[in-house]
């Protein structure tokens, strides 16, 4: 995910890495061995995984160990204007600075911007199954999440248990407390609950921005992505690591094993065409080229930058 972001991006970056105490020196490890035109890209710091209020062993049960991190950053990281949250299973097919640009899209009254959980609210899950209140007709999905950490500091959040406002902190447990027997998704639900009672509060960004296996096993449902194709792909239920979407799998094999040093045309962009091909008998590599549009669009961009910087205007002809 970390390389993805430096690959494509165009500024530098700031990375907040949370993870456990016994995982900080691999991560330093490992980025301290990326070489230096992409190492320049970006700076890095890591913080342990800590929760401000309520018990953190019940926090840390909530849905996965790290999941309910995200519900604290307000918090955390108080000198931060604004952030992009990101699980680990994300992988982002064009530069991070064209999502910086849907922050100046929010309104006076939205904080946070996240793509939904569904396209199609009679097959979706919240629509289906969810025992507590969530955002719009098929609920969100937390894993790609834009937050103005300012105004979710300085917000009064509309709640279920008092009449007045709550701030986020302070909203958090209680919350957790009134609806923990009802949510299955973790931190996701909350979220849910929280837009729920304050929609102006969310800026609904469409489902390019969090492309999952759902927009595509079962037929192509994202109509965004077929468009202007995939920009943040989410590999949730593992799916880069088992053979159930051979198409994701080959996307992340492919940033993965990407040498820094070669040519992302040669290296990435033309050994992906191929292995898509061998993926044409699931769903989802039936429409490669939603996968495959904004990579290209954005290698195009860095290879002209190159190419054509170098060459002057005179000897152009």
């Amino acid at each position: 995910m970390l390389k993805s972001a430096v690959l494509f991006s165009h500024r530098k970056i700031q990375f907040h890495i949370f993870t456990e105490d016994s995982l900080k020196p691999e991560f330093d490890k490992q980025l301290r061995q990326w070489p230096d035109s992409y190492s320049k890209k970006f700076e890095h710091r890591i913080y342990p995984i800590t929760f401000s209020v309520g018990n953190p062993q019940e926090w840390k049960k909530l849905f996965k160990p790290c999941a309910a991190q995200r519900l604290f950053l307000p918090v955390i990281l108080k000198d931060v204007d604004s952030l992009l949250y990101v699980d680990t299973d994300v992988l982002f097919l064009r530069p991070v600075d064209d999502i910086w640009k849907l922050l100046r899209q929010f309104n006076s009254t939205q904080l946070a911007a996240m793509a939904p959980e569904h396209e199609i609210p009679k097959i979706g899950w919240y629509s289906r199954f969810a025992r507590h209140p969530f955002y719009g007709s098929a609920g969100v999905n937390s894993g790609v999440m834009l937050m103005n950490l300012t105004r979710i500091r300085s917000a009064q959040f509309k709640n279920s248990m008092i009449p007045t406002g709550l701030a986020w902190e302070d909203m958090l447990y209680p919350l957790f407390q009134k609806y923990k027997n009802a949510i299955t998704w973790g931190d996701q639900d909350l979220l849910n609950i929280i837009f729920y009672f304050n929609p102006e509060c969310l800026y609904v960004f469409p489902c390019q921005w969090n492309y999952r296996p759902d927009h595509c096993m079962y037929g192509s449902n994202c109509k965004d992505a077929e468009r202007e194709g995939v920009s943040v792909l989410h590999g949730n239920r593992g799916v880069y690591h088992d053979d159930k979407q051979p198409t994701f799998r080959a996307l992340y094999e492919a940033i993965r094993d990407f040498p820094f040093q070669d040519n992302l045309f040669q290296s990435m962009y033309y050994p992906l065409q191929l292995k898509f091909l061998e993926t044409v008998h699931t769903l989802c590599g039936r429409i490669p080229q939603v996968f495959l549009k904004q990579i290209e669009k954005t290698m195009r961009r860095a290879y002209e930058k190159h190419v054509i910087i170098h060459v002057g205007p005179n000897q152009m002809h």
